[in-house]
């Protein structure tokens, strides 16, 4: 018997219009369809008359669930998986079953259509040619620190997902570790009330502790200017001798010489600037 396949349909994010026709035959055609919540989905379904059963593949079932998919689809069903809005896949348990679909030689395709964090970037007027997708940040307080550390070298465009009740929380984490850059507050993508609040970090705590944000949010913001980035980096370098510089390297197993090396490409001098340096604290 020949396998299904998995269909990956991307469902509005708020304007039921961005729903693609390839889409919807999609979702009358396959034999089931499993959605992130069932009572969510059901009114997707109802609009567009679609009378396909339906099964729930959420975060709590995501890997039991996805096996008892996977051998619907050894048996030959065609199985769509929907989220509550947006690309399956992206920032949902949706990237577990097509993982375990690919193990197990299951065809997956993607039917292309509404992204939240695509949406946001277009037009928030941030740069868009790079830029880092990190969806919710943890709730974990020593996690949650590890990212944002992270995010504050970060060059590329940094693109969020924030719940309205934890926004100002959120733009105060921020604000403190990644200083004020420009920022896009983007909320209600696609819906009546859509808003793109183009600000700074700074201006934007302000605003939303005097206007409470409602709806779902995404945050896009500036990553950090290269050429600052190598001026902090240099300025660091100064503040050291040659020689803790190189005893440095040495102390992380590398050998004299390379040591040296990496010390001269560091500080943008060759290596015997470098060697005339060690001499000079020597001597002295």
């Amino acid at each position: 018997m020949n396998q299904g396949s998995l269909y990956l349909c991307a469902t509005p994010i708020g304007n039921l219009e961005d729903i693609t026709f390839r889409v919807l035959r999609t979702l009358k055609e396959v034999d089931l369809i499993a959605a992130e919540d069932t009572r969510n989905s059901i009114h997707l379904l109802t609009h567009f008359d679609i009378k396909t059963p339906m099964t729930s593949y959420h975060e709590y079932n995501r890997i039991e669930k996805a096996h008892q998919l996977i051998e619907k689809m050894q048996e030959g069903k065609n199985v769509a998986l929907i989220t509550d809005a947006g690309t399956p896949g992206i920032s949902d348990p949706g990237e577990d079953l097509v993982r375990l679909c690919h193990e197990a030689g299951i065809t997956v395709t993607s039917l292309p259509g509404a992204c939240a964090c695509v949406t946001a970037l277009t037009v928030s007027g941030l740069p868009t040619r790079r830029f880092a997708f990190e969806a919710f940040l943890p709730q974990d307080k020593k996690e949650k620190r590890r990212v944002l550390e992270e995010l504050k070298k970060e060059t590329r465009t940094i693109i969020l997902y924030e719940a309205p009740h934890r926004l100002l929380q959120t733009l105060s984490e921020l604000l403190e570790t990644l200083g004020d850059r420009k920022a896009s507050v983007c909320r209600e993508l696609t819906k009546k009330h859509e808003t793109v609040f183009g600000t700074t970090l700074a201006g934007a705590l302000e605003w939303y502790t005097e206007n409470p944000p409602r709806g779902e949010c995404v945050l896009v913001i500036e990553g950090k200017d290269l050429l600052e980035m190598k001026q902090e980096e240099a300025e660091k370098w100064t503040r050291m001798s040659v020689s803790e510089h190189v005893a440095l390297y040495e102390s992380e197993g590398k050998d004299h010489k390379e040591a040296m090396r990496l010390a001269a490409k560091d500080r943008g001098v060759g290596k015997r600037e470098i060697y005339a340096a060690l001499l000079k604290e020597k001597e002295s």
